[in-house]
């Protein structure tokens, strides 16, 4: 018998929480909720979770804050709500790692279609049978362990990876020194069926770049290619 995900929703409105409990369960998902950080923390300690609908606007500690403390030591995958429908929100919800955003009020229909999407890509991204025999990738003084998912800097230290920063990655290192458009990368990080936003590239390149770069203002290994996209300067060896 197949374990359903466990979902973590966490929102500061007993109705909200009660009506993506009973509608998330109606699909055969297990859900927890919580109405702020300290609870959302509290549960994490006391189960698996698989996926988290993290509202912005809590009262003690807004969803941003809780998400880039989740990040610190998680890549537990996050959906993030929001009440505004302002494009900063959702660029500053991918740049602390967030997986998704979707703004209020929303269909739960396509709340449930986006917890679908993001569950098959974390599984996706397990091991499957051709990664077995898949090496670790290596460029300048980085490691990059496609199976176990690991990136170690030159002493060995282990860097975290969001899943959508681990997939787009990978699709660089995969395609060393070639130009690839924003629209290549979206359908190798994320598949072509995936919903795209102009600017979530972007965000994810410049996560990467804080964390390959020595100056991420003057990069270079992710350099980008006007009116084209971006290259991966590096060579790729195999270890």
């Amino acid at each position: 018998m197949t374990t359903m995900p466990n979902l973590l929703v966490v929102d500061d409105d007993r109705d909200i929480l009660d009506l993506l409990t009973g509608f998330l369960q109606k699909h055969g998902y297990t859900v927890s909720v919580a109405e702020g950080g300290q609870d959302m923390f509290a549960a994490l300690e006391c189960g698996a979770i698989d996926l988290i609908i993290l509202d912005i606007m809590l009262r003690n500690e807004d969803g941003f804050s809780l998400c880039q403390r989740l990040r610190s030591t998680s890549n537990i995958p996050v959906i993030m709500l929001s009440a505004m429908a302002d494009h900063t929100d959702r660029v500053v919800g991918l740049e602390i790692g967030a997986d998704d955003y979707l703004t209020k009020p929303f269909d739960q229909r396509e709340l449930l279609a986006r917890v679908k999407a993001v569950l098959r890509r974390v599984r996706d991204q397990g091991i499957r049978p051709d990664e077995a025999a898949r090496p670790v990738l290596c460029f300048g003084s980085w490691r990059l362990d496609v199976t176990r998912r690991e990136l170690r800097s030159a002493s060995q230290s282990l860097v975290l990876l969001s899943g959508g920063e681990f997939e787009l990655l990978l699709a660089f290192v995969e395609h060393p020194r070639r130009v690839l458009t924003r629209d290549q990368l979206m359908d190798l990080a994320r598949g072509p069926s995936h919903a795209a936003y102009d600017r979530s590239i972007d965000v994810q390149v410049s996560r990467l770049r804080h964390k390959l770069e020595d100056d991420p203002k003057n990069p270079e290994i992710i350099r980008t290619v006007r009116n084209g996209g971006y290259i991966f300067a590096s060579a790729v060896t195999k270890a």
